[in-house]
Order: C-alpha cells, then sequence, then structure tokens
C-alpha cells in the first residue's frame, strides 16, 4: 500500500508493520503531518520498497511474520543507506530496545504508541542528519534488495557529519588536538545524531560534563535545554521529587507544583553526572522512566510523556558495581548503549600547552588582568608533573598562580613551590611563570605569625596557603581602614588584583559599608 501527501517536496516514510490496523493508525497519523508514506506487512515486502526508492525515515515492528526489525536495520546500516530507522518494540522489551539502538537505530518507541511521541520522534529524526553511528554486526549480511536501491551516497562509518555553528562551538570549547581528544571528539560526532543513551566514562576532573554538553551541541536538540544533574548531591529523600516532580502537598513544604529534572529538560538532554552514586531503590524509578518515556510527579496519580535524551556519567566501573549488586544490571545495559571514554591528562600531555593557555585566558579574563604567555621552563615541569586531578587540577594550580602572583605589569611573578611536581626536591628553584625575561617580583611580604615551626609541614598545603594569603589580605584591610585601593598599594597590588583575591577568599566589606576611594 502507498499514500501520498499533496506536498511533492514532503519527507518520504516507510512504515513496516504486520497488523493492518496500526499500519493504517500510523499512516494516517503521518499523513496528516504531510508526510508521504508507503508501507509494508513484511520484511520481503519492506525490502522491496527499499530497492525501488529512497526514504527519509524508516518506521518498522520488531516482529514481522518473516523475521525481526533488526534485521532490516541491519541492513540499511551496512549498505549505508540514508535512512533513519526507528523501531517500535512491545512492552517491556528493553533488551531489543537496546539492541536495535546499537545497531543504529534513531530511535524506539514501545507499544501501544502514544501517538503525540510517535509524531515528536519522527519529526526529531528527520531533523537529524542521516549519520549511522556505527557499522552493523557482521553476522547478520546485509539482503541484496535492500542494498539494491539505487543511486545512494555512501559515506565512510568514520567520516564526521556536517555540524550546526552550535556543534563547532561545543567542540570548540573541547581543547586538544592529540590523537585521544581527536578519537573522542569523533565518536561525540557518530552519537550525536541519534537518540541513543550515552554513558562517559573517565576519571575526576577530565571533562565528561563538557562531553556531554558537546553531544547536546551538536545534536538536533541543541536549541533545547540541557540541565545537568549530580546525582551524589541530592539527599536520598528528596531524590524522586528532583527527578519527576511533586504536587502541592505531596511532601513537608511543597506548598506548590514543581517540575522535575526530567520536565526541565523536554526537548533536551538530561545530563546525570555520576550515575553510579544513585540508591538501587531510585535506580528502579529511573529505569523505568527511561523504558517508558513517562514520569509520575510525586503525589500525581497521572503520568505524563517526556522527552529527553539521556546522556549520563561516572568514574566508576559500573560493570564492576554491577557485579558487587550495588548497581542494577538492566539500567546499566539501558544506559551503556553507547559509551565514551574521557581520557585522562597523563595520556594527553601534548595537549598541556593550549589548555594552559585557555585556562589562563579563562582566569585572567575574570580577575582583570592581561592574559600571560607560559615559559617553556613551566611547561616542562607541568609535564612532569602527576596531576591525578586532571584538568581540574591544572585549572586549580594556574587559579593558585595568579591569586599568589607578585605585582607586575602582567600580574605575575614566580611560580610558588605548590606548583612544583611531587617528585621536585625541596629546594629546588622554581621556575619563572613568564617568559625567562620576564621582570622579577618583589621581596615577598613576610609571613605572619601564624606560620608554621621549622620542622612542621602543612597537612593542606593548598589550604595553608589560601589562610596565610586571607590573613595578610584582612591585615593590609583593617590597616587602610578597608580602603581596598590603599590596601593593595601596601602590597603592591593593583586595585583589580585586590578585588579577584577578595572574591576568592571570600573577603567582604564590613557591615557599615564603609567605601574606598575608588567608589566601590
Amino acid at each position: 500500500m502507498n499514500a501520498s501527501a499533496n506536498a511533492p517536496g514532503a519527507a518520504r516514510v516507510l512504515v513496516v508493520d504486520d497488523e493492518p490496523d496500526l499500519r493504517t493508525l500510523y499512516e494516517l497519523t503521518l499523513l496528516r503531518e504531510g508526510y508521504q508514506v508507503a508501507s509494508a506487512g513484511t520484511l520481503a515486502e519492506a525490502r522491496a520498497q527499499l530497492a525501488q526508492q529512497r526514504f527519509d525515515v524508516v518506521i518498522t515492528d520488531m516482529r514481522l511474520p518473516d523475521g525481526l526489525g533488526l534485521e532490516l536495520l541491519r541492513e540499511v546500516a551496512q549498505a549505508q543507506r540514508p535512512e533513519r530507522c526507528i523501531m517500535i518494540t512491545a512492552y517491556g522489551s528493553a533488551e531489543n530496545a537496546v539492541e536495535a539502538l546499537k545497531c543504529g537505530a534513531f530511535d524506539y518507541l514501545t507499544k501501544p504508541v502514544d501517538l503525540k511521541q510517535f509524531r515528536g520522534v519522527v519529526s526529531s529524526a528527520l531533523q537529524s542528519p542521516a549519520a549511522p553511528l556505527q557499522a552493523a554486526p557482521a553476522a547478520a549480511p546485509a539482503h541484496p534488495a535492500a542494498a539494491a536501491a539505487a543511486p545512494v551516497p555512501a559515506r565512510a562509518p568514520d567520516q564526521p557529519t556536517a555540524l550546526s555553528a552550535d556543534g563547532q562551538g561545543a567542540l570548540g570549547r573541547m581543547i586538544g588536538e592529540s590523537a585521544a581528544m581527536r578519537s573522542v571528539k569523533q565518536r561525540i560526532r557518530k552519537v550525536a545524531p541519534s537518540m541513543a543513551p550515552v554513558l562517559i566514562h573517565g576519571e575526576s576532573g577530565t571533562g565528561k560534563e563538557l562531553v556531554a554538553n558537546a553531544i547536546h551541541g551538536c545534536s538536533h536538540r541543541s536549541d533545547g535545554p540541557f540541565v545537568p544533574v549530580n546525582c551524589g548531591a541530592i539527599p536520598e529523600n528528596l531524590l524522586e521529587a528532583e527527578f519527576f516532580g511533586a504536587r502541592k502537598g505531596s511532601y513537608t513544604g511543597a506548598t506548590q507544583d514543581r517540575e522535575g529534572f526530567f520536565q526541565a529538560a523536554r526537548g533536551g538532554t538530561l545530563f546525570l553526572d555520576e550515575i553510579g552514586d544513585l540508591p538501587l531503590a531510585m535506580q528502579a524509578k529511573l529505569l523505568r522512566a527511561i523504558q517508558e518515556r513517562r514520569v509520575r510527579a510525586l503525589g500525581d496519580t497521572q503520568e505524563e510523556p517526556v522527552d529527553v535524551r539521556i546522556v549520563s556519567a561516572t568514574h566508576k566501573d559500573l560493570a564492576a558495581e554491577v557485579q558487587a549488586g550495588r548497581f542494577r544490571q538492566d539500567l546499566f545495559y539501558r544506559l551503556n548503549v553507547i559509551e565514551i571514554v574521557v581520557p585522562p591528562l597523563r595520556e594527553r600531555r601534548d595537549d598541556l600547552p593550549a589548555l594552559c593557555q585557555a585556562l589562563l585566558t579563562r582566569i585572567a579574563t575574570e580577575a582583570g588582568i592581561p592574559v600571560p604567555t607560559l615559559s617553556p621552563r613551566l611547561l616542562d615541569e607541568l609535564r612532569s608533573a602527576p596531576l591525578e586531578g586532571n584538568v581540574r587540577e591544572l585549572e586549580n594550580l594556574l587559579h593558585r598562580a595568579v591569586a599568589l602572583g607578585e605585582a607586575g605589569d602582567s600580574g605575575w611573578g614566580l611560580m610558588g613551590d605548590d606548583l612544583m611536581p611531587a617528585t621536585a626536591p625541596p629546594t629546588a628553584a622554581a621556575p619563572p611563570l613568564l617568559h625567562d625575561d620576564a621582570p622579577t617580583a618583589p621581596a615577598a611580604i613576610p609571613a605572619p605569625a601564624a606560620a608554621l615551626a621549622a620542622n612542621e609541614l602543612p597537612a593542606d598545603l593548598g589550604a595553608w596557603l589560601d589562610a596565610q594569603e586571607r590573613l595578610i589580605l584582612v591585615r593590609a584591610l583593617d590597616e587602610t581602614g578597608f580602603n581596598r585601593t590603599a590596601a593593595a598599594a601596601r602590597l603592591g597590588l593593583n586595585l583589580r588584583q585586590m578585588r579577584y583575591r577578595m572574591a576568592r577568599l571570600g573577603i567582604s566589606a564590613p557591615s557599615n559599608g564603609e567605601a574606598d576611594d575608588d567608589g566601590a
């Protein structure tokens, strides 16, 4: 059966289902949206349709009289055809849905199909560039009829798809062109067009949220919201209300209806950071919400459909967590359809110069000082440092160097001992932070009375240095009547540097509201 919409340039959709009533319902729904629709009741009929023409979208049921819809997905993927495929699965067949996504399906729908969701998924598929996620499994060779359709522009599996300005910008925020980072960016380009759930794995501080944001920015959902959620930072008794929303009066203090994370991310991407920290009870509720794409707000009796893409991240080995009984196996397989591993900084040290310059530019801009350039000597020291905290630790080191730098044209002086690698000898001279011809810093300020004894070492060097700096700043401010300009001059700083240090260390003006001579 074939049905055509009036618009000659309308998108072409192939519907494959062996139940005539459902097939007619899908056809009528699509025709009302203005699409051209063709239909088939078996795999053989679908292959014949694909051999005759190209389509924009293929919608297929999982179980057909002469085989599985998965076969059709594999054939389309192996033939490098441009159709985006949508799988329709029976209620509870989670494994089939995951397998469909791994075979390259754009998305899946669960029976009984919600027509509003049906229209939304088809519309999203049409907005997405034709880009198969990965080569289909070799165990299922493509049927000749599926590959025989005339001229379909082939695309190499690893060829990146064209990105919008949002997508280019999102990837541009990921600094580094090492082989490891190029691999991550290529993976992002491949997975972004799909609705397949993505699990990002990496050590703390590697930039997992940045990867999630890039996936969102490169997808057809980039105009929608990106909602990051730290699963380990929410009290267990508030998890359900935070994720699914709550109705007025559903718990003590609920004075009005409120949306949850799923509702807030509607039409966009929900990023579940540190997913491994969710308790088991909440894991079960999250699994159902992801499978059914419906959530019930706390205190409500009705479920509501939600249209979100799930991207999650963890620093834990979730497979080991499953074996230990701390993470649900079914949720793990649901989330881990596509995995992206973010490399630690020690595996991409070639990116250090670009990373340092990008971080310094941001830090210096916030501090209101000129952007410095790192010397080769400092870069060598950073390359040999452990940097176990990855990019987050690198940013912290550079932040501290800005805060502790002495006055000068650049606002920088010598690099503190806390920036030296752990293997450096205690008496090693600190290398200059700027190029070697930079002016030397003025004499250091004498340590306050709270300094450590000669044979004593601080348990937390960073916290100790912050405390000493705070003591000096507060003393200078007290002695100048909290006149920041005068206090800055006493310490050899300019006003912008003084403001920056005060903000970083949480030093605020006295409650009487005295103003300094700069009018602040």
